[in-house]
């Protein structure tokens, strides 16, 4: 990927064509976390194709390539949302059909669509794109101290969704260890081992 980067940056188009193709699936999954109607998701991709297009010039380093691209998307994201919020239609926002690999996967989805937003596209940045915390920083405009502490609490948030009112008596969010039973033995098992990875 690196030498197509290089190469769209100097103008080739079906370079940056491929480029694009190849960053489809993760442009999908972060407005996926952040926009729910299928048609706004099409059109905040689209756009940031397009923006991709018009500046990929400017890029100064082709390892950046990711957060700069991510960072376009979540601002097309951001304005479809204001743009959505002025229009007020609810029936308009409707939830898309996944086609899941697993149901862990389905899971962890349907507990992310229940998160405030802004803990939302943290975990997605993080755990589904696997990207650093200062890159993470980078992308939302925000201190590395800040993701670290919305990134504690989202995982808290998630905990407390998975086992509502199973507490420890100290008075935390029990791991899975201490629950016996429960669905999804597969997925509490993921999140365990997603917690271990070390920050930053």
């Amino acid at each position: 990927m690196h030498e197509l980067i290089k190469l769209a940056i100097h103008s080739d188009t079906e370079a940056f064509l491929q480029l694009m193709d190849e960053s489809s699936l993760s442009m999908y999954k972060v407005a996926r976390g952040i926009l729910k109607n299928d048609q706004d998701i099409a059109d905040a991709v689209q756009e940031t194709i397009l923006r991709c297009y018009e500046k990929i010039g400017t890029l100064k380093k082709p390892q950046y390539f990711k957060t700069w691209m991510i960072r376009i998307l979540i601002n097309e994201c951001t304005n479809i949302l204001r743009l959505r919020q002025k229009e007020f239609a609810p029936e308009e926002m409707q939830d898309c059909v996944w086609e899941e690999s697993s149901f862990a996967e389905a899971e962890f989805k349907l507990m992310l669509d229940q998160m405030d937003e802004k803990y939302r596209v943290i975990l997605i940045l993080y755990y589904v794109e696997e990207l650093k915390i200062h890159e993470i920083a980078q992308i939302l405009d925000m201190n590395v101290s800040t993701v670290k502490t919305r990134l504690a609490r989202a995982r808290i948030h998630l905990k407390q969704m998975y086992f509502p009112e199973q507490k420890n008596t100290k008075g935390t969010i029990a791991g899975p260890s201490e629950v016996k039973g429960g669905i999804s033995n597969e997925w509490s098992q993921n999140i365990t081992k997603a917690e271990i990875r070390s920050l930053g």
